[in-house]
C-alpha cells in the first residue's frame, strides 16, 4: 500500500521557517519525481515545488522561488520542503504527492502551515 505521511506543520510567524518532511512506503520511492502541493481555504491546489528522482532538477513557480527548498533523501524515503520568509499568504494544508505535477492523487493527509502577521 503506498503511504505519504507528512509532518512539520505549525503555527508560525510572518517571516518565520519551518521544514515539512514526508515519509514514503509501499513504493521504490527512488523511481519517481515528487512534489509537494497546498491548499488554502477555498482554493484550487497549488504545486510549489518539484523534484526529480535523482535531485538533478527541481521546481518552484514564482510564488515560492526563492523562499521554498525541496530535497530528498532516497535513502531515508523522504522527501522535505524547507519553508523560509514565510508570508501569511503561505498558509495552507500541505501535501507530498507522487510525481512531478502534483496532480497524481497520491498524496498524504496532509500537514497545516498557518502564517500569521
Amino acid at each position: 500500500e503506498v503511504q505519504l505521511v507528512e509532518s512539520g506543520g505549525g503555527l508560525v510567524q510572518s517571516g518565520d521557517s519551518l521544514r515539512l518532511s514526508c515519509v514514503a512506503s509501499g513504493f521504490i520511492f527512488s523511481d519517481y519525481d515528487m512534489s509537494w502541493v497546498r491548499q488554502a481555504p477555498g482554493k484550487e491546489f497549488e504545486l510549489v515545488s518539484s523534484i526529480d528522482e535523482v535531485s538533478n532538477l527541481k521546481h518552484y513557480p514564482d510564488s515560492v522561488k526563492g523562499r521554498f527548498t525541496i530535497s530528498r533523501d532516497n535513502a531515508k524515503n523522504t522527501l522535505y520542503l524547507q519553508l523560509n520568509r514565510l508570508k501569511t499568504e503561505d498558509t495552507a494544508m500541505y501535501y507530498c504527492t507522487r510525481g512531478w505535477s502534483g496532480t497524481s492523487g497520491i498524496r498524504g493527509q496532509g500537514t497545516q502551515v498557518t502564517v500569521s502577521s
